[in-house]
């Protein structure tokens, strides 16, 4: 592989890892785009190529958020259980189904919750006193302290994970588009919460998708390799600017990031990308 190619596809990894890292969105909404019109990949060589540059931006990024407790493993591996399996019915339904209309789909269900992220102030569910329910948890807010939140509509949340983990795979997003909004808004997850749990998922559902592709033999192993890594570096720097950015900031800057992934997903469906 030429220098030039190698340099253009760690620092596409380490922008996406950045952006991943910090919104919980995997990056994949960078990485499918620039594979395509920059690189000369075909859409389905630049989701499996985009799935990988995912997982290698999770494991990075949830090395710290685990590590500082900002990440809820426990909520997150119990989402991801019908978000795996959504992954898996997208990738194999991927090469039989027209999809622009899902995407249209998908693009106005962002954009609804961009809405609700920039017009709606944040509900956060505090348990009543001396609870200890299962879904209780602590978090530490903009302040540094010690806050409890409640888990709202968890069965739901995990119905609806399984059309984030669909999307994902048949477009190569990384389904925190939708898991974030999800979250926060129906179920009540902080914000601060929501982006480092939707990292967590992100590589599990990325790796039920990437398995397919492999498979198959669509992954190539060289564009694969330069994505990840830039993808990893990138992902430490965005966890670590994560803990700085203020809840209503991060909502906001989140909520502008949502509009551009959804207007990319339109021009994608729109048989431009």
């Amino acid at each position: 592989m030429e220098l030039l190619i190698l340099s253009g596809l760690l620092l596409t990894g380490s922008a996406a890892g950045v952006l991943g890292a910090l919104f919980g969105l995997g990056g994949g909404f960078i990485f499918v785009p620039v594979l395509m019109l920059v690189f000369g990949l075909a859409p389905a060589e630049a989701v499996a190529v985009s799935l990988v540059g995912i997982i290698a931006g999770s494991t990075g990024a949830s090395t710290v958020f685990v590590d500082r407790g900002s990440a809820n493993v426990r909520l997150g591996l119990l989402m991801e259980i019908t978000t795996a399996a959504g992954a898996v019915i997208g990738a194999a339904l991927a090469a039989y189904l027209e999809d622009w209309l899902l995407m249209c789909i998908f693009s106005a269900v962002v954009l609804y919750s961009a809405a609700r992220m920039i017009l709606d102030p944040e509900k956060v569910i505090a348990p009543a006193e001396n609870a200890s329910g299962r879904f209780v948890f602590s978090y530490k807010d903009d302040g540094g302290r010690d806050s409890a939140y409640e888990v709202q509509n968890v069965r739901g949340g995990m119905l609806l994970c399984t059309a984030a983990g669909m999307i994902s795979s048949m477009t190569g997003v990384g389904g925190g588009a939708v898991k974030v909004p999800l979250m926060n808004l129906y179920m009540h997850i902080p914000i601060k919460v929501a982006s480092p749990t939707s990292s967590y998922m992100i590589g599990i559902t990325a790796f039920s998708g990437a398995i397919t592709y492999l498979l198959s033999g669509q992954i190539l192993l060289e564009y694969a390799a330069g994505i990840a890594a830039g993808a990893f570096a990138g992902s430490l720097a965005g966890s670590a600017i994560a803990s700085r950015v203020r809840t209503k900031h991060l909502r906001k800057y989140f909520s502008a990031l949502l509009i551009a992934v959804a207007v990319r997903v339109l021009i994608q469906a729109g048989g431009i990308l």
